[in-house]
């Protein structure tokens, strides 16, 4: 983890934390209903979210890996639906301004997202199942041509653009790049989710969508992306604790003391899972990612969800049957814990799961 933390990213992070308390967490309830709105994007944009990891010179924060997690849990906390959208398009400023760190040449596309103008939809995750699906990349003058259906794009109808994984099948080489939503992109809107149904997820079909070579962010090997691909999906991240957090207070706070003491027996339980998921997380990017610890970062992940699903039916519980109801917040917290015990799972995520769910 980075050592830096400066009295500005304590400052976004306080201003975070009141946006959170005074207008996300108030309308989680109703967000989860009738989608994340237009405004929600707009109020993240003026909190500077849309570009909290890119340089000062493009108007941004430039916040360090603790601010961005405290960040993450926040708004992860008070408004899952809202997280989901925002968290496409988060890490993306971040990858755009560390290559061109490298040199790498910057889109005007790419700029407008640095600038935090635009929000992004990400169509990444079909690279893990192939060959059975995918977004199929051919070579074209001065750029590619994807092809396929992207099986989940949170923000649909927010987006300006999709950050898109395809692979050209003859070379096994991945494709990533930035796509502008536009002519060749359909979709027949979100889908019916049992949870995170707020956050306008659709089936996004590409057809014949060119795409320049100057909105290219990588080409690599089938073989690296899913080598990178596994410290994205094998660690507990800021999201799940976030929601512990939640759910924890909501259950200290009940008038039932046998309540609380769940409470007081999981949050040092969480804590703990906490602090070693991010130490292994950081030890395993300063190694330079890939598996490395592999096993305790899954065991980590793991115990994240048994937490969540542990507190989470503790607070349904103690609601006695109101909890079901669809104006109760446990009932939202429950769905969205089962949502993280399938979001981002590669065959060794499911593996981990449910090896310790048959011990």
């Amino acid at each position: 983890m980075t050592a830096r933390n400066t009295a500005a990213d304590d400052s976004l992070v306080a201003r975070v934390e009141q946006y959170a308390e005074e207008v996300l967490r108030p309308a989680a309830l109703r967000t989860d209903r009738e989608g994340v709105a237009p405004e929600r994007i707009d109020e993240l944009r003026a909190l500077g979210l849309l570009n909290h990891l890119a340089p000062p010179e493009f108007g941004g924060l430039a916040i360090d890996r603790d601010t961005d997690r405290r960040v993450h849990e926040t708004i992860a906390g008070a408004c899952f639906n809202t997280w989901l959208v925002w968290a496409q398009h988060a890490p993306l400023a971040g990858r755009i301004a560390a290559a061109r760190a490298q040199g790498v040449p910057v889109s005007p596309l790419a700029e407008r997202i640095l600038r935090g103008e635009l929000l992004l939809g990400a169509g990444v995750s079909d690279v893990r199942h192939f060959p059975e699906r995918y977004i199929s990349a051919r070579k074209a003058a001065d750029g590619w041509l994807f092809d396929g259906t992207i099986s989940w794009v949170s923000g649909w109808g927010l987006n300006a653009a999709l950050t898109v994984a395809a692979v050209e099948p003859d070379t096994d080489t991945v494709v990533t790049a930035l796509v502008p939503v536009g002519d060749g992109l359909h979709s027949d809107g979100p889908l019916d989710l049992g949870a995170v149904g707020g956050s306008r997820t659709a089936r996004v079909r590409l057809d014949a969508v060119f795409v320049s070579e100057a909105n290219v962010l990588s080409t690599q090997s089938l073989d690296e992306a899913r080598y990178a691909d596994i410290g994205t999906a094998s660690d507990a991240r800021a999201h799940h604790f976030g929601l512990a957090e939640t759910v924890l207070a909501e259950l200290e706070r009940s008038d039932r003391p046998e309540t609380r003491a769940v409470a007081a027996t999981w949050r040092p339980r969480v804590a703990e899972i906490r602090a070693t998921a991010y130490a292994l997380a950081d030890e395993a990017l300063a190694a330079g990612g890939g598996p490395h610890r592999l096993d305790e970062r899954l065991a980590t992940k793991v115990a994240s969800g048994e937490a969540l699903s542990a507190i989470t039916r503790a607070l349904l519980i103690s609601r006695s049957g109101r909890g079901l109801s669809g104006d109760d917040t446990a009932q939202l917290h429950a769905r969205s814990a089962l949502f993280l015990l399938v979001q981002g799972q590669t065959a060794d995520v499911r593996r981990a799961q449910l090896a310790q769910l048959a011990r």
